[in-house]
């Protein structure tokens, strides 16, 4: 058990990489990360660890949804750099401290949609053609990808990784889908009735981050706080190893 109360811990997206985080008054503590910057996206991990004991649970969320061709501050598609480097980073930085306040637990936000991705070695930065489906689809598979691998690289260690599917939650995440003037009344209608709330769709986070049923599950994917099948893509394992090493490299982590 920690010796001090346990406290909520935000990483918020700065200015320059999504909108701000509010949460309830409490003894929450926020600090800013931007994934979108390789130096930005750690910038808050080595205070982090100066001042944070343990960190029992980092839930890997933040992410863009079929936004325009544009690159990260280092030169990456956005939607790959943001949704996997960015997550693969920050969980680089901070594993040390998770496994000292083992047993704790990583927990990656994907989407149902990895299923129309693929993942083209060739072209990860999408130089040679980009579709905005195609790219967040290819995000949510490395999602997936690099929690299978991280799980089994973290064997042992007392900390598990899991990986999941929110659902379709009404949020601003697709704020760069244009849908004509006409349909969104319609549309607004659909969504609310149809889609999840921001509190729904937070439900399978909540469970890998705090039930005693998957205590000790690693690995895994989720949706609806169940486990389900993947498709055979996304277990596929010398992938995944491919995709981790050229992620070290890209992120520097090795040069």
């Amino acid at each position: 058990m920690p010796a001090m109360p346990p406290r909520d811990l935000v990483l918020e997206l700065g200015s320059s990489g999504g909108s701000g985080i509010t949460g309830p008054a409490g003894s929450g503590h926020l600090t800013s990360t931007n994934k979108r910057d390789r130096k930005n996206c750690g910038a808050g991990s080595p205070g982090l660890r100066r001042e944070e004991p343990r960190i029992d649970v980092l839930i890997n969320n933040a992410g863009v949804f079929q936004c325009p061709y544009t690159k990260t501050e280092d030169g990456f598609e956005m939607q790959f750099g943001v949704n996997h480097l960015g997550h693969f980073l920050l969980t680089h930085l901070l594993l040390g401290l998770l496994k000292s306040s083992a047993p704790s637990r990583i927990v990656v936000v994907s989407s149902k949609l990895y299923k129309y991705g693929e993942i083209n070695f060739d072209d990860l930065n999408s130089e040679k053609s980009y579709s905005r489906s195609f790219a967040y689809s290819r995000s949510k598979l490395a999602n997936i990808l690099f929690t299978r691998e991280l799980a089994r690289r973290l064997e042992g260690s007392g900390v598990t990784v899991n990986v999941l599917h929110p659902g379709i939650v009404r949020t601003n995440l697709g704020r760069h889908i244009n849908i004509p003037v006409l349909v969104k009344p319609l549309f607004n209608v659909v969504s609310w009735a149809f889609f999840k709330s921001p509190v729904e769709g937070a439900q399978t986070s909540v469970f890998l981050a705090s039930s005693p049923e998957v205590e000790g599950v690693s690995g895994k994917y989720f949706g609806d706080c169940k486990e389900e099948e993947l498709l055979p893509k996304a277990m596929d394992d010398l992938v995944a190893r491919k995709l981790w090493d050229i992620s070290e490299v890209m992120v520097g982590l090795i040069k």
